[in-house]
């Protein structure tokens, strides 16, 4: 669940093999014969200015160095990028953020948005990192297969034809190993959560405090799993699932978009300027209209690509994230209607039109300057993670078996949505299976009390799935019901947003099933 915080993007999918970790080995060493890890955890980071012009003055960067492979801590490194705003008073020590993804870069994002975060500095150094396989952090690519990964997973392959799908999803797969080098069969939520701890010591914590938003949930989960012992105060906002394959969570995500473009409707509409009149349903049969209409003959862009049905698709579930968006939302769709311009959709799209992706990435292990990190990195670092993280693989036949009833479950699920989400599912497909630590082994957390934050109105991770991962994380789960809309609470709830700096600073808790009212309620 792609969170970036106030803006965020899709709902996860991606790859590789986490082959190694067993179900979490102990943090620096080892029992009989265990892998010797104590190098690893004698590191001090070593703060510096960030480099770059957009780069606030009083931000630092700095860098921690994990094993590649965590069952083979001398068979290669790679260096973790990290950066941190000091504590304004007396720091207690640090609060370690995630923006969510998977594939959110953390320091250009607290480079853009730190000052949502500066209440924490009151006590902590907050402190964000970009995950192996990530922004700075050895990132991966799909170099030329950038293009042939979109088509394949963006609907503009003939669905009718299963296996003419796969084939095109083989060779990306195919082209994302070739280009993303030795951190690929080793990223992952499992590893990723390992790097955190040796953050955590480098850091000079003996516990970890967390804010984790989105996919970032799933991460500060695995983290309490494998780490309980070294569990600070955890926070996690816009809870993921645990336990749902992909083609269930594409499913959930299909259904939540769909929601949240009628609840946008319904708000364009009573606008005299929306694109589709002043009739929520007219409205909505509009817009499925034009998703087809620009699938059958795609608008020139720009930067010399097509802007077809399902660009249009990903650019609209961008906005959906933030109420905030909606009224750029209905800029950019009045400027395709009227004009056919679509230069505000592409904005509003992030990361899901690529023209290319640029050359840069390092292979042994160091950082990549951040001018340097691939184009394409986002969605090859979405497509490996989440699909590391998902056991299941769906084989040619089961497919070909299944299409047609998967097809009509996701249009069910969602007109303008469903296909977009249906193809996004088959992208695990050729690639090694991922694993089955997070499904089966992060469950009944025996640590402090955390915090666990569902927004009632998130398109892309349902308040249910919070109410789910609390059961299955144990008694140590505490949740606050946020009664507003878009993902996550933090950024967008004034409630939400002192409850959580409250925890953090001061660990006070609210009671369980407490909740906050919308801010225009309050």
């Amino acid at each position: 669940m792609l969170s970036v915080h106030q803006r965020c993007a899709f709902a996860g999918a991606a790859t590789a093999t986490l082959a190694l970790l067993a179900a979490g080995l102990p943090a620096v060493a080892t029992a009989a014969g265990g892998p010797d890890l104590s190098r690893f955890y004698r590191q001090k980071i070593r703060w510096a200015a960030c480099e770059g012009e957009s780069m606030p003055k009083d931000l630092q960067c700095g860098k921690v160095t994990v094993p590649l492979d965590y069952a083979n801590p001398g068979g290669g490194t790679l260096d973790v990028a990290m950066a941190r705003y000091r504590a304004t008073g007396r720091s207690r020590g640090s609060v370690l953020l995630n923006f969510g993804g998977p594939g959110g870069a953390g320091i250009s994002e607290l480079a853009l948005g730190g000052k949502d975060f500066m209440g924490l500095t009151n006590g902590y150094d907050v402190v964000t990192f970009d995950p192996r396989g990530v922004g700075q952090s050895s990132p991966v690519s799909c170099g030329e297969g950038a293009d042939e990964a979109s088509d394949a997973t963006s609907g503009t392959v003939d669905s009718t034809d299963p296996q003419a799908v796969l084939n095109e999803v083989k060779k990306a797969a195919d082209q994302c190993a070739k280009h993303s080098g030795p951190v690929l069969p080793h990223i992952g939520t499992v590893n990723a959560s390992r790097d955190m701890d040796v953050m955590r010591q480098a850091l000079g914590d003996k516990k970890l405090n967390y804010l984790g938003f989105s996919y970032g949930t799933r991460l500060g989960a695995v983290y309490a799993a494998q780490f309980p012992k070294k569990t600070g105060r955890l926070v996690l906002d816009g809870v993921d699932t645990l336990t749902e394959s992909l083609s269930e969570q594409g499913l959930v995500g299909a259904a939540g978009q769909q929601t949240a473009l009628e609840d946008f409707l319904t708000w364009c509409t009573k606008d005299v300027g929306c694109p589709f009149g002043q009739d929520p349903r007219s409205a909505r049969q509009q817009v499925v209209q034009l998703v087809d209409s620009l699938d059958t003959d795609p608008v020139p862009s720009d930067l010399g690509q097509q802007f077809s049905g399902q660009d249009l698709v990903g650019a609209i579930s961008q906005a959906l994230y933030s109420k905030q968006l909606w009224p750029t939302l209905e800029a950019a769709l009045n400027q395709l209607v009227q004009d056919g311009d679509t230069r505000g959709l592409m904005q509003l799209s992030g990361g899901v039109t690529f023209p290319g992706a640029a050359a840069g990435a390092r292979r042994d292990g160091g950082l990549v300057d951040a001018q340097d990190v691939p184009i394409d990195n986002l969605p090859a670092a979405l497509m490996a993670i989440d699909c590391a993280d998902d056991p299941d693989r769906p084989t040619a036949d089961q497919v070909t078996q299944d299409i047609d009833k998967m097809r009509a479950s996701y249009e069910e699920a969602s007109p303008v949505f469903g296909q977009y989400r249906l193809t996004q599912v088959l992208m695990c497909y050729g690639r090694p299976k991922g694993t089955d630590y997070i499904r089966d082994k992060v469950r009944d957390v025996h640590t402090p009390k955390m915090l666990l934050v569902g927004t009632r109105g998130d398109p892309a991770t349902p308040y249910r799935w919070t109410l789910e991962t609390a059961k299955r994380l144990g008694s140590s789960a505490v949740v606050l019901d946020n009664k507003g809309e878009g993902h996550t609470g933090y950024a967008t709830s004034k409630c939400v947003h002192r409850k959580v700096d409250d925890f953090l600073l001061y660990g006070s808790l609210p009671d369980s099933g407490s909740s906050c009212a919308p801010d225009d309620d309050t």
